[in-house]
């Protein structure tokens, strides 16, 4: 019976205040969604690292006949240079840390090129323009430094290249895009605590006198307290059941159907599995502070 007199009470606040819980609803359900949108470019950002940097390789370029580097004064890079590079990436400093290593030769290099490039470049490009090359996959991508040390400045080798360098600015856009969404996030969460607050404190207002009856009578201030506390719960599971909705549409929609087909270089995408992961954080969250924001204006008003 209490219970029912409670949903009662929250439900008829609900009616009363209409405006001000679609207020409620749209503010969280923006504020939300951007919350969401920011955990799934993390979970996306994280997903790519962990894909390149399984495959990411460190290459060391030998000196061809055309290079310009100071370690390649003495033009193509001959036998023994390259048997010294076999050699110390064989050796026991360097070896602990690699997990294979392959060799390919100019004319292997000018294959490649050609049937990445098209026949029209043949006549263009020649075996002895492109470098001889020791392509290096580490077991742990980060210690790609050591290699860089060991030989950097090497009689022969004109460069040494980590390939993970070249994803770190899509990273980081991703990840200040990430940071932006959830400055927003945090804007609009702080505007829907504050509509709550203004809500429950209107409502409220709007039922003093029935307050003060139920003072009189005896009733708690927990039994007061409940229907405005629920009031601004059922708005904000509303507006979290949109945001997950939002999400989940996104990643179905927007990454598998779109971007997915479109963007060929990305071959790992969150998926609509870890959009459900996020859902319930999502309600959670709106839930809990819309929770605390409704007791605290409704302990407030009652003090007053």
């Amino acid at each position: 019976m209490r219970a029912g007199l409670i949903l009662g009470e929250a439900f008829s606040g609900l009616r009363r205040n209409a405006s001000m819980v679609v207020s409620v609803v749209l503010v969280t359900f923006v504020s939300l969604t951007f919350v969401g949108a920011a955990i799934l470019m993390q979970m996306q950002i994280a997903t790519m690292k962990d894909f390149w940097v399984d495959r990411a390789q460190v290459a060391i370029y030998m000196c061809t006949a055309i290079s310009q580097a100071p370690t390649c004064t003495d033009g193509v890079a001959s036998e023994e240079q390259l048997a010294a590079v076999q050699e110390k990436l064989e050796g026991p400093a360097l070896a602990p840390l690699i997990r294979d290593v392959r060799f390919e030769d100019s004319e292997e290099a000018y294959q490649n090129v050609i049937e990445l490039l098209g026949e029209d470049y043949a006549s263009v490009i020649t075996p002895d323009q492109l470098n001889e090359t020791f392509w290096i996959n580490l077991i742990d991508q980060n210690q790609s430094d050591v290699i860089i040390e060991a030989f950097g400045g090497t009689d022969g080798v004109e460069e040494v290249q980590d390939q993970l360098q070249y994803l770190e600015p899509l990273f980081s856009a991703l990840t200040v895009a990430t940071y932006i969404a959830v400055g927003i996030a945090a804007l609009m969460l702080i505007a829907a605590v504050l509509l709550i607050a203004t809500t429950i404190r209107l409502s409220a207002y709007a039922r003093r006198r029935e307050l003060g009856i139920m003072r009189l009578v005896g009733a708690s201030n927990r039994f007061i307290q409940t229907p405005f506390v629920l009031e601004g719960v059922f708005a904000a599971l509303i507006g979290s059941l949109l945001a997950s909705a939002a999400v989940l549409a996104g990643v179905h929609f927007g990454v598998d159907q779109y971007l997915r087909g479109r963007v060929e270089f990305v071959t790992t995408w969150v998926s609509v599995a870890d959009a459900w992961i996020v859902v319930p954080v999502l309600i959670v969250i709106g839930v809990v502070l819309a929770g605390l924001s409704a007791s605290f204006a409704i302990r407030r008003w009652l003090r007053a």
